[in-house]
């Protein structure tokens, strides 16, 4: 693959949309390579606020890590990608600057004192007020497309837009008014709660049509995590409620719901959040779509079949779920069979392989820990049972979706 005919032609389009400049770095920080006209002082805007050095962060964390925007408190961004070979970090590519909204000469002013600790010269704030003048404003949607195009064209690899991270770095200040179209946004949410009502599992392209339009909920603080954790909570309460309004159990879908808020709440890294709101919605959906196939159950079996679908990293039995039922373990299971077609055992295999396909597409996770995480009693059984169910082992399953994601 040719990194750099890749890059010089990449270069050339990025030039044709406005003054968008790329950049090359050497692992160890220094600049190898930039075609911005005013390279020294928008190299040194870059490290000033700390960019540099959490683009560094990040490059040499010893995992691959995905696209991502780096920014200042005054919305100045860039976007940062990285080079290896195998685990060890060669470059960091960027692209930039741009602004992610209209500022104000008074706005950039306002956000350089948050940086004053850094000792900025007057010279050099000078030159870079008067240089931001130039500084193109790039929407969102725009600049993760930009990103993911970078991506491609050092890797070959084409990602979604959620696979990007934007990591916006905000002072107390609140920032000016950024005009979004409310309409499209609320015209993709409602397509996106539709998808969940109807279990419909085509879903993919509108969700990264809606990542595209929107990095989530605008709110602004001095801690960019917590924003990120504010979005997914948000996206996690109304797929919650649209799910319940397409036929999921009250109780099964706030207490999915529940763990989802808590897993982003708990999360500590933009790595362990950025995963979780593509995960929850195609759990949601799938869900919703395994209540709309099924038979009309009689409310002690459905009572069942909701307390399977919330306890499947669990040891469940069937003289547990007769106790629920308020039966005969031989009444249940003879009943359960007659309502569902399946025995007791199968239905919740299938339901517990069904959690698993969504846990092998959206996260890391060994397929050890996850045997182990829905309570099989050994990896082997586990990956025998998978391959029953799918036709396939858990490790070809995850290779084919993450062949099917690119």
């Amino acid at each position: 693959m040719d990194i750099l005919h890749n890059m010089a032609l990449f270069q050339e389009l990025l030039c044709c949309g406005g003054n968008v400049y790329t950049w090359r770095y050497h692992a160890d920080g220094h600049l190898l390579y930039s075609n911005c006209p005013e390279e020294s002082l928008f190299d040194a805007a870059f490290a000033l606020p700390g960019c540099k050095e959490r683009a560094l962060e990040l490059g040499r964390g010893g995992s691959q890590q995905p696209p991502q925007a780096v920014g200042t408190s005054f919305g100045l961004i860039w976007g940062v990608d990285f080079l290896r070979q195998g685990d060890q970090l060669e470059d960091i590519y960027v692209i930039g600057p741009a602004f992610s909204h209209n500022v104000s000469m008074r706005d950039i002013e306002n956000g350089l004192r948050h940086y004053a600790g850094r000792e900025i010269p007057l010279a050099l704030k000078r030159r870079l007020l008067e240089a931001c003048k130039k500084v193109p404003v790039v929407q969102h949607s725009l600049f993760t497309r930009y990103l993911l195009m970078l991506h491609f064209c050092l890797t070959g690899e084409k990602l979604d837009a959620s696979d990007t991270v934007i990591q916006e770095s905000f002072s107390d200040a609140a920032p000016p008014d950024v005009k979004r179209d409310r309409h499209r946004v609320w015209m993709s949410e409602q397509a996106l709660l539709d998808m969940v009502r109807t279990g419909n599992l085509n879903y993919k392209d509108a969700l990264n049509d809606s990542m595209l339009l929107s990095a989530g909920v605008p709110v602004r603080g001095p801690d960019p995590l917590r924003q990120a954790k504010t979005s997914a909570i948000v996206f996690s309460s109304i797929v919650c409620r649209a799910a319940i309004e397409g036929g999921l159990s009250p109780e099964e879908a706030y207490s999915l719901g529940d763990s989802y808020i808590q897993s982003a709440e708990d999360a500590r890294t933009y790595d362990e959040i950025r995963a979780i709101p593509s995960l929850m919605y195609d759990d949601f959906v799938r869900r919703v779509y395994r209540v709309r196939q099924r038979k009309n159950l009689s409310a002690p079996i459905a009572q069942c079949r909701d307390y399977i679908e919330t306890h499947l990293e669990e040891k469940i039995r069937a003289r547990d779920l007769a106790e629920l039922a308020g039966y005969t373990e031989y009444y249940l299971t003879r009943k359960f069979r007659e309502e569902t077609g399946f025995t007791v055992n199968d239905y919740v295999k299938n339901a517990k392989i069904a959690h698993a396909k969504v846990l092998l597409r959206g996260t890391n996770i060994s397929v050890r820990e996850l045997s182990e995480r829905l309570c099989f009693s050994s990896r082997n059984y586990f990956s025998q049972v998978f391959s029953e169910i799918e036709g396939c082992t858990p490790i070809e399953f995850r290779e084919r979706a993450g062949r099917t994601q690119k």
